[in-house]
């Protein structure tokens, strides 16, 4: 199925090198070799591959190769350092494409030896925006909510096929990627983490209260949490503060990369659903533009809260209010668009009729989610 990003990354690749970044069978490999159709001599790599593994330490790849992709080269030590050299030295003909499924942040702590190298580019699961044309998609949103948006298990023949998939799918997440990153000694508190925040979706999250849960102390909650957030299993949502009054809540909210994970009733599983969308659109405009635009909410001490705010540059640019059947017009989102003077939208999953009241809009789920950048 056709990726949105794909005509931008090889304008990128003509210029430098792109980091293709994202959750772990999101589909940067098929990307990637989509992407290779357009060279006459590509070469795919991968660092997970002992025979491949060779290859890049020795640099001996064929003298024509004028694509290069490297798959999961992030688990190679000194892998920036190698790659600067690579980059540095190559001929001119010769682009490079790195895939990997961790965060590029996560290593941008170390150093700066690839700055102004590259072009970020973040390949997150499927959205109504980018196949709303396609067949499979048919307008119905439930197949997100029940799926998810992975590729395999959203173009599953069956739901139990996909149910199939997800399992598996967790389990490997905690097995192989997480034990490969970091070395982890109690296994079982980390999958209790997990747990926990799939249970959690939508709501605040308080370090000590699950470290009280799971009999762990708050750093290691902060810890395996911080590991989920750059292995791309879970991101954060943090409260808006700016010119807002001392009141505001501080902990951040946690979503799920995969809706289907999501341990709950139609809402959060919605509200979830919700949060993606809107967060891919953010990183794919920055990743687009080079501006920044970000995704936070913002909940008051006494329970005011808007589900997301939608930032530009640091302004605010739309206050958003998920509901699944609600029309009514939400007083918490009148509040904070008359405090701010901003404008809000109240996106409704089931609606019959679309309206606007003021400063909010009322409307549809699919017509606001086909609308957004990616």
């Amino acid at each position: 199925m056709y990726r949105r990003q794909i005509e931008q990354i090889k304008k990128d690749l003509e210029k430098k090198m792109v980091f293709l970044v994202g959750p772990r069978q999101v589909g940067k490999t098929w990307l990637a070799k989509q992407v290779s159709k357009d060279y006459d001599h590509p070469v795919y790599l991968n660092y997970d591959s002992a025979e491949d593994r060779n290859i890049i330490k020795h640099e001996s790849w064929p003298e024509k190769t004028d694509l290069l992709i490297l798959d999961e080269l992030h688990k190679m030590k000194g892998w920036k350092n190698y790659l600067k050299g690579v980059f540095d030295t190559r001929r001119s003909e010769l682009k490079i494409l790195v895939t990997g499924s961790a965060r590029l942040n996560t290593f941008r702590q170390s150093g700066d030896s690839l700055v102004g190298r590259f072009f970020l580019h973040r390949l997150l699961p499927f959205s109504i925006s980018e196949i709303k044309e396609s067949k499979t998609y048919a307008g119905k949103i439930d197949r997100f909510l029940e799926r998810g948006g992975f590729p395999e298990p959203f173009l599953a023949e069956t739901v139990e096929d996909a149910d199939r998939w997800r399992q598996q799918y967790s389990e490997g997440l905690i097995r192989t990627d997480v034990l490969d990153f970091e070395k982890i000694h109690n296994y079982q508190a980390m999958r209790m983490v997990l747990d926990l925040l799939r249970q959690k979706v939508g709501s605040p999250v308080s370090f000590a209260s699950i470290a009280n849960d799971v009999q762990i102390s708050p750093v290691t909650v902060k810890k395996y949490i911080g590991i989920f957030e750059s292995l791309y299993i879970v991101f954060r949502v943090s409260p808006y503060s700016k010119n807002i009054a001392r009141s505001i809540l501080k902990e951040p909210k946690l979503y799920f990369f995969d809706t289907g994970l999501v341990m709950g009733d139609a809402g959060a599983k919605y509200e979830n659903f919700i949060a993606i969308s809107l967060l891919k659109h953010s990183l794919g405009k920055t990743d687009a533009t080079g501006k920044e635009y970000l995704l936070q909410y913002i909940r008051t001490k006494d329970g005011r809260e808007t589900d997301f705010v939608m930032v530009e540059d640091g302004h605010i640019a739309r206050l958003v209010e998920a509901k699944v059947s609600d029309a009514t017009l939400s007083k918490n989102l009148l509040y904070f668009t008359d405090m701010l003077d901003r404008k809000g939208i109240q996106v409704v999953k089931e609606l019959k009729r679309e309206q606007t009241k003021g400063n909010i809009e009322i409307v549809r789920a699919e017509n606001f989610l086909k609308e957004l950048f990616l």
